[in-house]
């Protein structure tokens, strides 16, 4: 490992753990305010019409949709769990919400910018990249080894993929109308 000071395994293995837990539970977190209204959140009816204004037609569907993935994702992180396709899932939700939200408020959050979906979607992209460390189920089940460069990018560009479909399934001007 070729770092700008001596690596400790044990030192890198807790800093993933600690970047993993944060970003996974606070991800997981933020779909429940969706999925089941807790936390301050509004639930599924009102995220529902929420997305539809956004433009996406079926809005409690894909609320529904949003919330699982949000919620999935986060788990998988927090757990390290089946390499990047859980930072993938967190990506793709993270593009949906930066480019249909946030985007047209610049970048900061007290605009209600792109920055909080810019941060998780740069730290699930950095912990596919860099792997869930030894604190894992990946490593605790022997799979962490499973996931090749090749395949991580494969899995990371889904992920992108995904959430760009999922932009082309949506209407603004209807939702202006």
């Amino acid at each position: 490992m070729n770092t700008t000071y001596p690596a400790d395994p044990l030192m890198f293995d807790l800093g993933l753990l600690v970047a993993r837990l944060v970003i996974g539970l606070l991800m997981a977190a933020h779909g429940t305010q969706k999925l089941f209204g807790w936390f301050g959140g509004y639930g599924l009816n009102t995220t529902g019409e929420f997305f539809v204004q956004l433009g996406f037609q079926r809005g409690r569907a894909f609320a529904t949709l949003a919330s699982v993935a949000e919620v999935a994702s986060g788990l998988l992180v927090a757990l390290g769990f089946l390499g990047p396709v859980g930072p993938a899932v967190m990506i793709s939700v993270m593009i949906v919400a930066a480019i249909s939200v946030h985007l047209k408020n610049g970048l900061f959050a007290t605009k209600n910018g792109i920055e909080v979906p810019l941060l998780y979607a740069t730290g699930a992209f950095g912990l596919a990249l860099t792997g869930f460390g030894g604190y894992s189920l990946d490593a605790l089940f022997g799979i962490r080894t499973a996931w090749t460069p090749g395949i991580t990018w494969a899995v990371l560009v889904v992920g992108v993929l995904g959430g760009l479909a999922n932009l082309v399934l949506r209407h603004p001007a209807k939702a202006r109308a």
